[in-house]
């Protein structure tokens, strides 16, 4: 466990010590980039770490009897070129996971940048969305990880951009393409316009990503209602920050989309709840309520700048350095797969990458 709590910690002094000044924020730069790069090398060279390894190191060796088209084809269209060209270049898969690594801390950075301190971005994100999520999920991590470099440059550019990072992220895992209805809503100018050219997009991507393997995932996800443990946990995760915006968006000073956008991921959350409560499918709630958690890191992370005085509160920082860290000493001691990410392991130093998971 210690890898991960020092990863922790090091972001935990970030926060503490963060500072607006100029200077202060340069030198904050720096060490952002060399804990973002801890980050992605922590994720990518891992070595039978996360519940899913067993499987993705299956697909790695099925993709080698496949025609490069013939691998798009036959799942996540990116996710498997990556797989295709790593067996083809005899490299292993540590460079899919570094690959992915890299794209998934690119976006997850962009975001946390765009926060009043990102370094207490960081320390929210790390127990669950890069420990849990990016060590574990590979190509659900990489959806995030494109989900959250839209919603950080939503201010800055077309929302077709934020359209673009979507569908490159539905490359990775064709799930992500949920999160469309809830941006085309929160656009406040040409909606119809917008919203039909949204509509348009998910049914293309629908019928090219999804449709072949619709049945598998409704046999899998509702009709046999698979159980995901700890779903009713990692849906809860999301409830605080949504009920905290909805009842004090205006404290969060975030612009009109912005409010919006993040007024609509709110609502998704409390809706994934009752779908839990009301549906057999925990498995398919679950998976869409991953796409949320940028919900936590942007408004945990802007709590101490909403509530704090003067727009800051060095207790609410702690606070919020507690509240994550009482997250991931829960996760890490007594969640059911928790031995599946202990203890932590690097490649080479854990073996070769392609050894049975036995």
């Amino acid at each position: 466990m210690f890898p991960y709590w020092l990863l922790f910690g090091f972001c935990a002094l970030g926060a503490i010590q963060y500072s607006n000044e100029k200077r202060a924020t340069e030198r904050a730069g720096v060490l952002l980039g060399f804990a973002a790069i801890i980050i992605a090398l922590m994720v990518g060279f891992r070595y039978k770490v996360g519940g899913d390894w067993g499987n993705y190191l299956a697909i790695y060796e099925d993709v080698s009897y496949l025609r490069f088209w013939d691998a798009l084809r036959s799942g996540d269209p990116s996710y498997m070129a990556l797989n295709w060209i790593a067996y083809q270049l005899d490299i292993g898969i540590w460079f899919v996971n570094i690959i992915c690594a890299a794209l998934f801390t690119w976006g997850f950075v962009q975001f946390a940048r765009a926060q009043y301190n990102p370094w207490l971005a960081f320390v929210v994100a790390v127990p669950y969305l890069v420990i849990v999520v990016a060590m574990g999920y590979t190509r659900q991590g990489v959806a995030i990880g494109m989900i959250m470099l839209g919603l950080a440059g939503l201010e800055k550019h077309s929302i077709l951009r934020f359209v673009f990072w979507v569908l490159v992220a539905a490359t990775f895992h064709k799930s992500a393409i949920v999160v469309l209805p809830l941006i085309a809503l929160a656009t406040a100018r040409n909606r119809l316009l917008i919203g039909g050219l949204v509509l348009f997009t998910a049914i293309i991507f629908y019928y090219v990503f999804v449709s072949a393997s619709i049945d598998t995932l409704m046999s899998a996800y509702v009709e046999e209602g698979m159980e995901s443990q700890g779903a009713a946990i990692r849906v809860a995760m999301n409830l605080p920050p949504a009920i905290v915006y909805l009842l004090f968006s205006k404290r969060f000073e975030f612009s009109a989309m912005q409010s919006k956008v993040w007024r609509n991921i709110s609502l998704a959350a409390l809706a994934m709840l009752a779908m839990l409560v009301l549906t057999s499918a925990s498995t398919a709630v679950d998976r869409i309520a991953l796409y949320l958690i940028p919900l936590q890191v942007a408004i945990l992370a802007r709590m101490p700048h909403a509530f704090g005085r003067e727009k800051r509160n060095g207790a609410l920082v702690l606070g919020i350095i507690a509240y994550s860290a009482a997250v991931q000493f829960v996760w890490l001691n007594f969640a059911a797969n928790a031995y599946y990410w202990v203890p932590y392991q690097v490649y080479p130093i854990g073996g070769a990458p392609l050894e049975d998971m036995g």
